[in-house]
């Protein structure tokens, strides 16, 4: 995992401050890989949010139900994508709650885990109620547990981290639209508002290039 300096907190955000400079437009270096990623919504939706994501940061917490609204906004225009990214200096139970629902993940119940454990944020000290809640999706008992203690999905959540410091996560939440880093707020109405205009601005590029030269709006 990435050696990072400090982290601190700022305005809707667990900050991580990282040794190299930020660009001036940060990109998503790892593509979105159907067959690895957590994804919700149609594979092939035009619009792509991706969150870097701490179980235990509170913004994240604050952020969880903002996503909620955005999926229910955009449906079937957005595919959104969770990728962990947890500060393990900052918050103890982070890596363990990450764990979780990857072991969760690997019974095919990920997104059941990943809500619960953010919808119960407080409870994360306590090990037990996730796994009451384990029980409760049906899952197999004994290999959830053995997953845990084996650190089975560990080498996954680094190889998100470290793909989040390439791709210039400065803390968390921190979101990717089409692939771009927004640096807005963390609210349903900005990330909406981000994602349509992308859309928006691929459209009229689209509709440049199907057009060659053409100029509208100039008399020729």
């Amino acid at each position: 995992m990435a050696t990072t300096k400090t982290v601190h907190k700022t305005v809707r955000k667990t900050r991580l401050d990282t040794a190299t400079e930020e660009p001036a437009v940060a990109r998503l270096v790892i593509p979105v890989d159907p067959s690895r990623d957590h994804i919700q919504g149609p594979v092939n939706a035009t619009l792509t949010l991706v969150q870097y994501g701490d179980y235990q940061c509170p913004f994240c917490g604050a952020a969880y139900p903002e996503v909620k609204t955005v999926q229910k906004e955009l449906g079937s225009k957005l595919r959104f994508v969770f990728r962990n990214f947890p500060l393990t200096n900052a918050h103890e139970f982070a890596m363990q709650a990450a764990e979780t629902a990857e072991a969760a993940s690997g019974q095919g119940k990920f997104w059941e885990m990943h809500d619960f454990l953010y919808e119960h944020q407080k409870t994360l000290g306590d090990p037990q109620v996730a796994l009451d809640y384990a029980r409760r999706l049906g899952l197999d008992i004994q290999k959830f547990q053995r997953d845990l203690s084996q650190h089975t999905f560990l080498s996954r959540i680094k190889v998100d981290f470290e793909g989040g410091v390439r791709s210039g996560v400065n803390g968390t939440p921190t979101f990717y639209v089409n692939g771009i880093r927004h640096d807005g707020a963390p609210t349903a109405e900005e990330l909406v508002s981000a994602l349509q205009e992308h859309q928006a601005n691929n459209a009229f590029g689209n509709m440049n290039s199907s057009n060659g030269s053409r100029h509208y709006g100039v008399p020729e």
